[in-house]
């Protein structure tokens, strides 16, 4: 029944990750989850950075082809290596030369973040950075790390929520959360400027 006044926007992560998806739980969010199809290969001379801010609005942008009425939160990470992007590594082996690749050195992750209400077309993003300062690491201590805690689905080959911590000598970041898929405190500040309350 119609009443005049304009319906409540849907609220979507253009996601699949699990990990993004608990972040906003822990907020109090519980959005509606699609995972785009998006090419995501980098553009020819695209900065890590600049791959992640690019592909979390295209995200975004996707979705909303769909989702007349919504605000949607998307966001993508690129692990910077030295100038190499290490993306999830998929299996065992390949963690474990990420891993070796990662010892001793630090490593720069990108989160992209972008929140766009596809009603008023008002997009908001920012690219966080967190520097992780990996520990020289042995080959038994990779082993004993991918056996215990095979995080084969994230960039780096770690989950810094869990054991991956103790593989790090130290982090710097204005949001650790940034580490795990979604920097919280600018995705409350977009959400906010949306209108819409976290508490």
């Amino acid at each position: 029944m119609q009443t005049g006044t304009q319906a409540q926007p849907s609220l979507i992560l253009a996601s699949g990750s699990q990990y993004r998806q608990k972040l906003l739980q822990q907020i109090g969010l519980d959005p509606l989850c699609i995972s785009p199809d998006i090419d995501e290969t980098p553009h020819p001379g695209e900065s890590a950075g600049e791959l992640a801010s690019r592909l979390s609005i295209e995200k975004a942008h996707k979705i909303a082809e769909n989702h007349g009425n919504a605000i949607i939160i998307a966001g993508d990470q690129v692990c910077d290596a030295g100038g190499v992007m290490l993306g999830k590594p998929g299996d065992a082996n390949t963690a474990k030369q990420q891993l070796a690749y990662c010892s001793g050195r630090e490593i720069i992750f990108h989160t992209g973040v972008c929140v766009l209400n596809s009603a008023t077309k008002h997009l908001q993003h920012r690219t966080a950075e967190v520097f992780v300062h990996f520990r020289n690491l042995s080959s038994e201590e990779i082993d004993r790390y991918i056996k215990k805690e095979p995080a084969l689905d994230c960039a780096g080959s770690f989950k810094m929520e869990g054991l991956g911590i103790s593989l790090f000598k130290h982090i710097r970041s204005d949001d650790p959360n940034a580490l795990i898929g979604l920097p919280l405190i600018t995705v409350c500040e977009f959400l906010r400027n949306e209108g819409l309350s976290i508490i």
